[in-house]
Order: C-alpha cells, then sequence, then structure tokens
C-alpha cells in the first residue's frame, strides 16, 4: 500500500466512506455496504487501516488492523463502523455525537522487524513522529500508531507506554521482545 499515492479526492472518499458507515451504524446497526467495483483500482487493493474517532481532541473510539487483509475501501468501512460502535473502551457513539466526531485514517504500509542489541539502542533506532511501533513478548502485543508521537514526544517515554499497552510493566526488558516498525498514510 505504500506505493501509491492519494489524491485530495481519493482522501475526502475514505473519509466520506468513514463516515457514511458509522452513519448506517446509527441507522441500520451495521457498516455501510461496500461494492468495491464502484471505486478506483487503487482504492481496492488490500490495505490494513486504522480509523481513529475524536471529540474536542479526545480519543472516542480507535479500531483497526495490523494486516492487510481485505479492500482499503471495504477496511476503512470496517473499521469506522467498529471505532464508533465496538470499541470496548468506550459506549457506542450516540446520534448527539455524530457532527461532533472528528475522523481520522490510518493506512498502514508493511511492517518490517527492527533489529536491535539493548532497550537504548531500540530507542536510537526509532524515529520520533515517523515510526509506527508494534511490540510482542510471548502472549503479550500491543501498538502505537506515529500519531501517538503527538502525545508521548521522547522515545524512552514512547517505548515504556508500548510496554503497558502490551500488558508488561514499563522496567520490563527481555532479549526476546520483538520490535516492528511500520509508517502510515494519514487522512486528513
Amino acid at each position: 500500500m505504500s506505493s501509491i499515492e492519494l489524491t485530495v479526492h481519493d482522501r475526502e472518499t475514505l473519509l466520506d466512506i468513514a463516515q457514511k458507515s458509522i452513519a448506517s451504524g446509527l441507522k441500520n446497526n451495521q457498516p455501510l455496504k461496500i461494492n468495491i467495483n464502484d471505486y478506483p483500482q487503487h482504492l481496492q487493493q488490500n490495505a490494513a487501516t486504522f480509523v481513529t474517532l475524536d471529540i474536542n481532541h479526545q480519543l472516542r473510539g480507535c479500531i483497526g488492523t495490523l494486516t492487510a487483509y481485505q479492500p482499503l475501501v471495504k477496511d476503512v468501512s470496517d473499521h469506522a463502523f467498529a471505532a464508533a460502535f465496538q470499541d470496548s473502551r468506550f459506549p457506542p457513539i450516540t446520534q448527539q455525537e455524530e457532527p461532533l466526531l472528528d475522523i481520522h485514517i490510518s493506512i498502514l504500509t508493511p511492517a518490517k522487524a527492527l533489529e536491535f542489541a539493548s532497550e537504548e539502542d531500540l530507542i536510537n533506532k526509532i524515529q520520533p513522529g515517523i515510526d509506527g511501533l508494534i511490540l510482542e513478548h510471548g502472549t503479550h502485543k500491543g501498538t502505537f500508531l506515529p500519531s501517538v508521537w503527538e502525545s508521548l514526544h521522547d522515545p524512552k517515554e514512547f517505548i515504556d507506554h508500548l510496554k503497558l499497552k502490551a500488558g508488561l510493566s514499563k522496567s520490563f526488558w527481555d532479549k526476546n521482545i520483538k520490535i516492528s516498525r511500520y509508517k502510515t498514510i494519514s487522512i486528513p
């Protein structure tokens, strides 16, 4: 997915799909039905996305996938619906909240394993503001999109909070921790 360029119209189309999927959820309790053939070929490619919903700069829902398994337009529709109605951290979006939503779509590039010798080496290799990271250790797994850098600017703090998200302690370190990085195309 990283090889395509999205036009302004493509970005507007994807935001429109997300908004209509949330509206469909409020009206029909299901995501917007997508006929992928109604969209340009490059929007039909399989892509991994996250859809993040904010109200007044406060997180209101975020759902996505790290693996590209379905067409981009369907992935956006499904994840917009899920972020609005199925994020276990929040109650479902209400009719009154719908006009207040800021919708953000992140299209992920394929993740690549990062090689590092220590936690300090890892911290020196990550690119603040650019990298999204996936941390894995045994059954523990967590990810932070690159947009999380807006609230966690320091690389050490970023890694510490990612460990917490994965269900580990901030101070936890083990040579078997795996870290992969990815980038995103962000809309808007």
